[in-house]
């Protein structure tokens, strides 16, 4: 019985802390925008190897971004991370031999709810050609992250 006596004590100590923090949690996914007329790449973009292509895209979120990461590989064993409704030709299965790899962060400007990403990427020439995933992945200040899976192709 002595031990119920302390637990209301410790109930009341505890739900002022717990209610006063969770009003302010950022609890909103950032947005991954892809749909201007200029935006690249989208679901099937055909990139050439040798030659850069330019990346466009609209970044958001309701308090602060934080971070955005590109992540391109090869997909020449048809496996999946696309977020897109619609799908791609895909080629055969096949095993790489030399494909192409890019895993890479980009800082954003701090104090950021709207931020138009755009840089610049170099394919090599001397890559596999084929199916690949392009990864965008764009995590806010609070730590939440939205990933978008757009499939390519490069010849």
């Amino acid at each position: 019985m002595k031990k119920l006596r302390f637990l209301p004590l410790l109930l009341a100590g505890l739900l002022p802390a717990c209610s006063k923090d969770d009003a302010a949690a950022d609890t909103t996914y950032p947005e991954i925008d892809i749909s201007a007329a200029d935006a690249f790449p989208v679901q099937c973009s055909v990139l050439k190897r040798g030659e850069n292509f330019d990346v466009k895209m609209l970044l958001r979120d309701n308090r602060e971004l934080g971070s955005l990461s590109i992540d391109i590989h090869h997909n020449f064993d048809q496996h999946s991370h696309s977020t897109e409704v619609n799908t791609c030709n895909s080629d055969p299965v096949k095993i790489p031999v030399n494909p192409f790899v890019l895993i890479k962060s980009y800082p954003l400007p701090a104090a950021q709810t709207s931020y138009r990403a755009e840089m610049q990427i170099s394919v090599p020439q001397d890559i596999d050609p084929g199916d690949y995933h392009f990864l965008v992945r764009v995590t806010d200040k609070a730590g939440w992250q939205t990933i978008r899976g757009i499939s390519i192709k490069i010849i």
